[in-house]
Parts: C-alpha cells; structure tokens; sequence
C-alpha cells in the first residue's frame, strides 16, 4: 500500500500556534492578535538564503524558483517578464469593456485633469466578469506566490482601470492585513506597453523589511473614511523614505509582464505626465490559507474571514456584489489622490517613526 502524499511546504496552511476567538474581537487590528512565536513568512526569516539552499537540494522548488525566492527576500518583489500571452490579455479587456458597455461594472469617475472621460478603477471587477476572475484565480500565478509565502495562496481581490491611481505610497497591510503578518501578496499586470509618462507604478526595493507601520502605531482611529490616513498614514510613509533614504524604481513593463511585490513594500502611482496615454493593467491580491485576514485601518474583518464567498464570480450574487464593490470603491480608491494634510502632524509623525525604528 502507498504512502500518502504529504503537501508540499507551499501547499499547506499557515498555523499559528494558538486559536483567536474573532467573536470576542471588537476592533480588528493588529494588537487583537497575539505577536510572539506566531509563524512569519519563510523568506522574512534571517535564515532565508540557507532555507533556499536547502529547499533547492531536496529538489523543493526549482532553480528559477530558487531565484525569484532569493531577489523576493532581497528586494521585496520580482518581475515576469512576457507571463501572460497577448491574446489572453485582449480578451479579458474585450470582456472588461463589454461589461462597462453592459452597465454589469461600474468604475467610478475618478478624473485626473480636466475633461478626463476616462473610467476610474473598478474594484472587484471578477464578480462580473468571468475573465478577470479566471485571471485572479490562474494556477500559475497562484503557485509562484504560494513557494514565495511559503503557504497556500488564496486569491481574494482584484481592482482594474485604464490609467494611473496617483495613489501615494503605501503598504497594502494597512489595507488588507493578515495575522500572523505578512501573508499578503499582490501582482500588477500589464496589459499593455508602459510608458514613462503615463503615471507607472512605483516601488521602493528593499523597503519590505523596515518596521510595518500600522494604524495603532500611528493612533489612527478605526473608521470607516480616510480622513486619517490621509492626515496621518500618508506623511508618516514619506516621512519614513525620506528617513531611510529609499530610492524609487518605476515597473515600466512590455504587455504581459508582471511585477509581484511582498505585504510591506512601499509603492503607488506616480504622476501622469502626458495625459493621452493610457495605462492598462489588473492588479490582483492574495492571502495565505490558514490566516485571518481583516483591514487595519477600519478595524475590520475581510469578507472572505466572515464567512462570505464575495471574491468569487458567481452570476447570481452579481448585483450584490457590485453593489459592495461600488460602495468600497468610492471610498478607497478616491482616497489617495487628495492632497498631504502635512500640517501639524509632523511632530506625530517623527515620533511615530522613532517608536518603529526602536521595535524593528
């Protein structure tokens, strides 16, 4: 009789070492949840370049594996050039339109100069359309960031659109945020040659090992705007490039390529300079199984946490959806185009940031 098959190091859950009753939680955010001996994702670890190693002679992962682990520790993220074939990524646009045309999706107007007509993000999009949501749901893609987290992925959430964000720089774990920390990852595709001057996404390589700033470092209250965060999270961020001297790099992709970056790289939108050009591209994000997954700024559980199977593509629950789709999407995603709020927060800020840098 055969053995059974034991999973793969990547194919299994994260585990943390004790049970959170979540019905006794009142505000979700990261000190409702124990922080000591909790498991940390494999390539956060000191040891990550030996585990590397080790891995790759036990014939764990591959050598391109090995590598794409080696730059994620090292920098935070990793770029895959020419993943996604042409013809693939026209459809999924094809059928994106198609649902706009349909009124099945509905971006918000989110104008970056005078007279833009053109749509906003959508978030979500994969409720609608079957095409983005077979993209969140691509094995490939899930297994490159299952070896990188070293857990089973769990693609969650999408946002797609047709130009720049402008977003200022960020760490997605204050958005949506795992226990134990750091199981998050997100992909940004293009769907389309990149150019310079049409806002591209920017990073900071390196920046996903300083301190994670969350909302109880900073006092930011749990609600449901983003006052705050703009107030507050934003300076403390370019507060905190500044400190530490980061240097930006800017993903500027052939179509199908793709940049994967880690839970706490810094990065946004910069500005668009030419605003002819367009800037296609789906982001997607993941989380791994076996964490709770909640948003620290609202102090809130993810959907997926409650129970809810929101993120998946399912026609009958569309309009419902949508309709929480549309409703999260005005508030986030406008949220980052409004002006540093810099007054009287520098003192906070500097304050904040010498706390971190003691903790890290």
């Amino acid at each position: 009789m055969n053995a059974p098959v034991r999973p793969r190091f990547w194919e299994q859950p994260v585990r943390p070492s004790r049970e959170v009753d979540l019905d006794a939680v009142e505000i979700y955010r990261r000190g409702a949840f124990p922080a000591e001996t909790e498991p940390s994702p494999w390539l956060d670890r000191i040891d990550a370049e030996a585990q590397i190693e080790t891995r790759l002679a036990h014939g764990e992962i591959t050598g391109e594996e090995a590598e794409l682990c080696r730059k994620w520790a090292r920098d935070g993220y990793v770029i895959l050039e020419g993943f996604y074939d042409h013809a693939r990524l026209d459809a999924v646009w094809v059928a994106y339109e198609a649902a706009i045309a349909a009124g099945e999706v509905a971006p918000p107007h989110e104008p970056i100069h005078e007279g833009d007509t053109r749509p906003g993000r959508t978030a979500n999009a994969h409720f609608a359309v079957r095409a983005v949501d077979e993209m969140l749901f691509d094995p490939k893609m899930s297994h490159i960031v299952s070896v990188l987290m070293g857990a089973e992925a769990r693609p969650f959430q999408t946002i797609i659109g047709h130009k720049s964000s402008q977003q200022l720089e960020h760490s997605d774990s204050i958005h949506m945020s795992t226990w134990p920390q750091g199981y998050l990852a997100a992909n940004w595709i293009a769907f389309e040659d990149v150019h310079a001057d049409s806002g591209p996404l920017v990073y900071y390589p390196g920046s996903h090992r300083l301190p994670y700033l969350m909302s109880e470092d900073l006092g930011i209250p749990a609600a449901q705007n983003y006052e705050a965060y703009n107030s507050v999270y934003e300076p403390a961020i370019q507060a905190q490039i500044a400190e530490h001297g980061l240097k930006p790099a800017y993903f500027l992709p052939r179509k199908g390529d793709v940049l994967l970056w880690h839970a706490n790289l810094l990065h946004g939108g910069s500005k668009v300079r030419d605003v002819q050009l367009t800037r296609k591209a789906l982001v997607c994000h993941f989380f791994a199984k076996g964490c709770v997954c909640y948003h620290d700024l609202t102090g809130t559980l993810a959907h997926v946490q409650l129970g809810q199977d929101l993120y998946t593509y399912k026609p009958q629950n569309m309009a419902a959806s949508m309709e929480r789709s549309r409703a999260k999407a005005g508030d986030l995603i406008g949220r980052a185009r409004r002006k540093l709020k810099a007054s009287g927060v520098k003192g906070l800020v500097s304050a904040v940031l010498a706390k971190a840098s003691r903790k890290g």
